[in-house]
């Protein structure tokens, strides 16, 4: 019988370890090769994982729910159709009959499993010697992921002194971000910690007869204490500028065809886009991070775009926003839409924003004050967009109320490093562009 072992991937550089979240396919199913079989849940993507041979699926050995590092061992699949499917006797069930965590309950860390493919006998971690050296489970957990390093940095935490749930006892996001709130130790050089907020306490709350109790899924975590960590760290202002759409909706009209015989649905959002990524390298405090005391104006200009999921929120990434046309900024709208609902976004593509997009006008929200996306300073909030009727000033001067096509744009940022006045200017610019789009630029 041939036997192939699915691993948990790497799903990034920076990814050490994942959650599998949901089974596409139970024991004993037959499977096909890059079909789907299970859904994972990572720090920066949800995302379905193909099938690497065709076969049987003959065991599962990672439950839903659980999160292990990448490389272990996740289930088997016998590759002769007609091999009997078995288990191992401490072999769980399978998931399709697992019951779920309970939502306070988390899911016990796994033990340390060695890539398949070498199958090494187990040793014992080596022990610090005469020398003075650190074991490998030591420097594992000083290494932990860029983002928690960035975290404790940012808060001037040394890793060391943070009790790690993790593999090997690694720091994890969660274990960073629970340290900080519960108050971390003073830094050292009479600097003072930032943010200087006690700790968030989150009281149990009694669910009423029929209420129905859900864990949150992973995204949900996650962006939660993104959230949390974003309003704690930067000061937000928000501004609000209103835009008439009406150049824009003429544009449509004459072009929108075009681009659909081309496959390319011409949004609002790519002329937003598109206003935003050609100004962002003019005023370059937008498009800016914070790192202790000093300011890092990117050099590239990447805006995410925030996309709503049945499941949470996930904002992949347009590189080079501002070298794209109008037509290519609105295909990698539509594109990477498309494959976040689809759970098809690469790791690398939900990565290294600079200024971030969110569109709840889509649902009809008239206004909002978007968090800002950390580490950025900047993030745009477009309203709906609808006819509303406005003051026109007519060539002889005279005034008249006229039908426009509106909606308002707000933009909260970072004013550690973003005055009102930049911001404002960045604004009008960008309303500029969008209300006098030029023709030969669609």
């Amino acid at each position: 019988m041939a036997r192939v072992d699915v691993l948990m991937p790497q799903m990034g550089e920076s990814i050490a370890e994942g959650t599998v979240s949901k089974w596409l396919k139970k024991v004993g199913d037959e499977i096909k090769r890059d079909e789907p079989l299970f859904e994972i849940s990572t720090d920066k993507v949800d995302a379905e994982i193909p099938a690497p041979a065709a076969g049987v699926l003959a065991d599962i050995k990672v439950q839903e729910g659980q999160t292990v590092p990448v490389q272990t061992l996740i289930a088997v699949i016998e590759t002769d159709k007609g091999a009997a499917v078995t288990a191992a006797p401490a072999t769980k069930a399978p998931a399709a009959a697992a019951p779920k965590p309970a939502p306070t309950a988390a899911p016990p860390a796994p033990a340390p499993i060695v890539p398949v493919a070498t199958r090494p006998s187990p040793s014992p971690a080596p022990e610090k010697g005469d020398g003075g050296e650190e074991t490998a489970e030591e420097r594992l957990r000083k290494k932990s992921t860029p983002l928690v390093r960035k975290i404790a940095a940012e808060h001037r935490v040394d890793i060391s002194t943070v009790p790690g749930t993790g593999f090997a006892g690694r720091v994890t996001k969660q274990d960073i971000l629970g340290f900080i709130e519960r108050g971390a130790p003073a830094p050292t050089a009479g600097r003072l910690p930032f943010p200087a907020a006690g700790p968030i306490e989150h009281p149990p709350v009694e669910p009423w007869p029929g209420d129905r109790v859900e864990p949150m899924s992973k995204i949900r975590k996650i962006t939660a204490d993104h959230m949390i960590m974003s309003r704690r760290i930067s000061a937000h202002v928000t501004s609000f500028f209103e835009i008439d759409y009406t150049r824009v909706v003429d544009l449509r009209r004459k072009h929108k065809q075009a681009y659909a015989e081309r496959g390319v649905n011409l949004t609002y959002l790519a002329f937003i886009g598109k206003a935003c990524g050609e100004n962002l390298r003019k005023h370059q405090v937008v498009n800016a991070a914070v790192s202790g005391d000093h300011i890092i104006y990117r050099k590239d200009v990447n805006i995410g775009i925030a996309v709503a999921l049945d499941w949470g929120l996930i904002v992949p990434v347009i590189r080079h926003a501002d070298e794209l046309s109008l037509g290519g900024l609105a295909r990698a709208i539509n594109d990477l839409g498309e494959r976040a609902r689809s759970k098809k976004l690469l790791p690398d593509e939900v990565q290294r924003g600079t200024f971030t997009i969110t569109n709840p006008g889509v649902f009809g929200s008239y206004a909002g004050v978007p968090i800002i996306n950390q580490p950025q300073v900047a993030i745009l909030g477009v309203g709906t967009i609808e006819k509303r009727p406005k003051v026109v000033t007519l060539p002889d001067g005279t005034d008249t109320i006229a039908i426009r096509t509106s909606g308002m744009i707000s933009m909260s940022y970072d004013h550690r490093v973003v005055d009102g006045a930049d911001a404002d200017r960045f604004l009008a610019d960008v309303k500029k562009l969008i209300e006098e789009f030029p023709e030969g630029a669609v």
